[in-house]
C-alpha cells in the first residue's frame, strides 16, 4: 500500500492555489480538466517532496452560475506539513495576510486555514525551536 494524495473541495481554484502555492508553498505538479464531468483536478506538493500531494478538486459553476455547494460537516482533521523553521514559515504568511489561528508558542506546532476553510497543521521538523515571543504570548485565533 502506497499513500497517494488528500483531496479537498474548493469553491475558488486561483484563491486556493494563491494560498496554497504562493503562500504556503507548494509547487503544482500535475491538472487536468474532465469537461464532461465539469471539474478541474490540480495536484500539489511540497518541493522536494513528490510522493506526498494534496488534490484540490474544483466543479465548475453550473448553468445558473454556481458551483456545487461544499458540505458543512469537516469530515477530517487537517493536512500536516513539516517546515524547516515554524517562526519564519508563520511570519513569512503572517506577513502575506494568512491569520495564525493556532501560534507554534510551543516552537512546534501551528494552524492556519485556507480558504475553503481547511485546517493546515505546520510543524517544526526536527526538535522544537525554543518558545519565544512573539508566539509564546499570542493567543489563538477563531478555530482549527
Amino acid at each position: 500500500m502506497k499513500y497517494l494524495h488528500t483531496m479537498v473541495r474548493v469553491t475558488d481554484l486561483a484563491q486556493s492555489l494563491d494560498f496554497y502555492c504562493n503562500k504556503l508553498g507548494l509547487r503544482e505538479t500535475r491538472r487536468s480538466e474532465s469537461v464532461n464531468g465539469r471539474f478541474t483536478l490540480v495536484f500539489l506538493s511540497a518541493p522536494g517532496d513528490e510522493s506526498a500531494a494534496i488534490e484540490l478538486t474544483y466543479n465548475w459553476p453550473t448553468e445558473n452560475g454556481r458551483a456545487e455547494a461544499l458540505g458543512s460537516a469537516r469530515n477530517f482533521g487537517h493536512i500536516a506539513y513539516a517546515v524547516e523553521h515554524i517562526y519564519t514559515t508563520c511570519q513569512r504568511l503572517m506577513d502575506s495576510g494568512v491569520v495564525i489561528n493556532r501560534p507554534p508558542r510551543d516552537g512546534r506546532m501551528a494552524f492556519v486555514r485556507s480558504p475553503d476553510n481547511i485546517s493546515i497543521e505546520l510543524l517544526q521538523a526536527g526538535l522544537a525551536l525554543p518558545p519565544s515571543e512573539p508566539w509564546l504570548s499570542m493567543p489563538n485565533t477563531g478555530s482549527w
